[in-house]
């Protein structure tokens, strides 16, 4: 039998039109990415992003509408699982507190963690579809990004 990785990020626009992403690194690999992560058992899709977004980000948010769930075959990156990822696109209920960076990657090098995390707000005009790592995630976007300027 092969493991299922089922994942759910949200796609966050601010009132300025900025995104906010995540870089991130584990294991030696460098990513960035919407926020979000992994479903716990017995938990539901909307309660788990919303978990993820007061862990990662401590913020309260409302999830707005669907996106995107993964159509195509991925395994991931870190294991022999094969990833599933639901995006919704998602408001703050709150004014974001967490430390934002303006450069990619911008880790506090003194720190020793299995993980580093950072987050960045991004004009939504001037990301692109390749400053995403996973093709998941540049995929959601390829749709937000056709959702928003309709």
């Amino acid at each position: 039998m092969f493991p299922f990785n089922v994942r759910v990020y949200g796609i966050l626009r601010n009132e300025n039109n900025e995104i906010l992403i995540t870089d991130e690194r584990t294991q030696s690999v460098s990513f960035t990415k919407f926020p979000g992560g992994g479903l716990e058992y017995g938990e539901g899709l909307i309660d788990a992003l919303k978990r993820e977004f007061v862990e990662e980000c401590d913020l309260k948010i409302e999830v707005v509408r669907h996106i995107y769930t993964t159509d195509f075959y991925e395994k991931s990156s870190f294991n022999n699982s094969q990833i599933i990822s639901i995006y919704y696109e998602v408001q703050p209920l709150e004014e974001l507190r967490i430390d934002l960076k303006h450069r990619p990657f911008d880790f506090d090098d003194t720190i020793i963690a299995d993980k580093l995390e950072v987050f960045r707000l991004v004009d939504a005009d001037k990301l692109q579809v390749n400053d995403l790592t996973f093709k998941t995630d540049k995929r959601a976007f390829e749709i937000f990004k056709n959702l928003i300027n309709r």
